[in-house]
């Protein structure tokens, strides 16, 4: 299951901010992602190293000190990792998350919200559009390309208002169009800032999550299902508070985490993606006073609702951020849970359950050669913190703004991408680790049979069945602290006053078999998580 589709025209389409070859940004104009990490066709727009000044410094610490305004941005000297180190791996989240993607999805609602107004019949000034003119609004949407956010951003300049320069840059792009000129200023009618910013958002969370999130996140749910299903009869030994515990099977194990994740990724697709689009304060002040005939909120709704979101009647100048906390909140409750797998995972591996499937011309440690390190879970662990950090801040403080509105969700807003892009990373990081892994059913054995003390729990409960006294008493004595083996476990079972099928069934009993429903629930985990998300993963 996904967020809803954008609905009709207003989808997002084959928009790509890599459309078109762009000249070099200077340092006068810089956007916020790394050009120079976008695929070689497009490099010409960075060389990807630092450019100096003429003047020559005589140590690096001069030349990335008082030289600094002399770099521009690159691979090599972007501050976040996400647009110089890892970029290669977040890269598709740009056309949803970039300064580009916000400034296309502003375009985006600005545009359907002339077309909306040229449908509403008391509205006499902005007549109904021909397809010739609304083929024209739609392109402009449709065609929307770097060159158009670096113009967006050149004019930003001179207004110092992102908003606004999106609207002059319609402005100028419509003059060409006889018609759609007649009716400029309708563009951002009775619109305040965060109508047009809300919404972009909005669409940006949503079409994340349906194209980029969802996907990575039904992959690794895949992948332990099958690795659930595929180990579902190897036992192993369990682990609680360290210590050996009642064995279980390695499939079963995993299928926990697949299931855990599948709950959280269908509460995450249930979220309701909220937009207003209620004027300065929510009231719709300017709008009821120029056109005191038109059932404003309706309008608004009927807008908000065209774009594949849930409207929000009762908000201030910003839509409340209420669905914002709940999902990020919910994305850190599936972090955690991949958290908790990672830190199993790389514990097996110490074990040596796990082998890791090595690379040719990897180094695991610049000293010892023999290393082969869980660095993929490790590094999914690190990434998953600081994405969660991040997360965690924008669901606490977006919810609050002081009276009708402060700036401060502004700001913090725009570090969606840095939780979202360290989730991502981390999911990839997850993903590549499992596909290293190779069990090590030799090892997972030795372990079994080096604990046979783990049979006093099905030993002392038969016991409870058959009347005989101090059960549990007697077993902690044979068993704790002690070393038990399997003679001595027969030596004990033998001189039990039992049935002698109930003695048996124990005799049969071995650490390797003893693991209850474990196989039974590993091997049908799929269906499980089929029916949590009611579709196939």
């Amino acid at each position: 299951m996904e967020f809803a589709a954008l609905s009709g025209a207003a989808q997002l389409g084959s928009f790509n901010p890599l459309r078109t070859n762009l000249q070099s940004p200077t340092h006068h104009n810089p956007l916020p992602f790394c050009y120079a990490s976008f695929p070689s066709s497009f490099r010409r727009v960075c060389s990807c190293k630092a450019i100096l000044s003429t003047h020559k410094p005589t140590s690096t610490h001069k030349m990335f000190g008082p030289h600094s305004d002399d770099l521009e941005l690159s691979a090599l000297t972007a501050l976040s990792p996400l647009d110089g180190r890892y970029w290669g791996k977040v890269k598709e989240l740009s056309p949803y998350l970039s300064e580009s993607a916000l400034i296309y999805f502003r375009v985006l609602v600005e545009i359907k919200w002339l077309l909306q107004l040229s449908m509403i019949p008391e509205i006499v000034e902005v007549p109904s559009f021909s397809e010739s003119a609304k083929t024209f609004l739609q392109s402009l949407i449709d065609d929307f390309s770097l060159e158009d956010a670096l113009e967006v951003k050149n004019i930003e300049r001179v207004t110092n208002h992102d908003v606004k320069a999106v609207e002059y840059f319609l402005k100028q792009k419509c003059q060409s169009n006889a018609e759609v000129a007649k009716v400029l200023e309708f563009f951002h009618f009775g619109c305040t800032s965060e109508d047009i910013n809300n919404l972009a958002h909005a669409l940006m969370l949503k079409e994340t999550m349906n194209s980029v999130m969802f996907p990575v996140m039904d992959k690794i749910i895949k992948a332990l299902c099958d690795m659930a299903k595929d180990n579902a009869h190897v036992p192993m030994l369990s682990r609680t508070h360290g210590q050996p515990a009642s064995p279980t099977t390695l499939g079963k194990e995993l299928a926990i985490f697949a299931v855990r994740l599948s709950r959280e990724r269908k509460d995450l697709s249930h979220i309701e993606i909220l937009g207003k689009f209620a004027g300065a304060v929510g009231n719709y002040n300017a709008h009821v006073v120029a056109y005191p005939d038109v059932n404003w909120p309706l309008v608004a709704e009927q807008f908000v609702h065209s774009l594949g979101l849930s409207f929000n009647p009762y908000v201030a100048q910003i839509e409340t951020h209420d669905y914002m906390a709940k999902l990020f909140h919910s994305l850190i409750q599936f972090n955690n849970i991949l958290i908790d797998f990672d830190r199993d995972v790389w514990g097996y591996i110490s074990l040596s359950y796990f082998k890791q499937i090595t690379k040719a011309g990897e180094i695991g440690s610049s000293t010892m050669p023999h290393k082969v390190n869980p660095i993929d879970f490790e590094n999914s662990e690190g990434n998953l913190g600081v994405a969660n950090g991040v997360l965690s801040h924008l669901s606490m403080k977006l919810p609050i703004s002081r009276w009708q509105r402060d700036l401060t969700d502004s700001t913090v807003i725009r570090n969606m991408p840095v939780g979202i892009g360290h989730s991502l990373l981390a999911y990839k990081s997850t993903l590549q680790g499992i596909g290293k892994l190779q069990v090590n059913e030799a090892r997972l054995s030795e372990d079994l049979n080096q604990c046979w003390e783990v049979l006093a729990e099905p030993i002392q409960t038969v016991m409870r069945r058959y009347g005989v006294p101090e059960p549990y008493e007697k077993l902690k004595e044979l068993t704790r602290g002690k070393a038990v083996n399997k003679d001595s476990i027969r030596v004990f079972i033998e001189g039990l006053d039992i049935p002698e099928e109930a003695k048996t069934n124990l005799l049969k009993l071995t650490p390797d078999t003893y693991v209850g429903a474990a196989v039974e629930l590993a091997r049908t985990v799929e269906n499980v998580v089929n029916i949590v998300n009611g579709s196939n993963i």
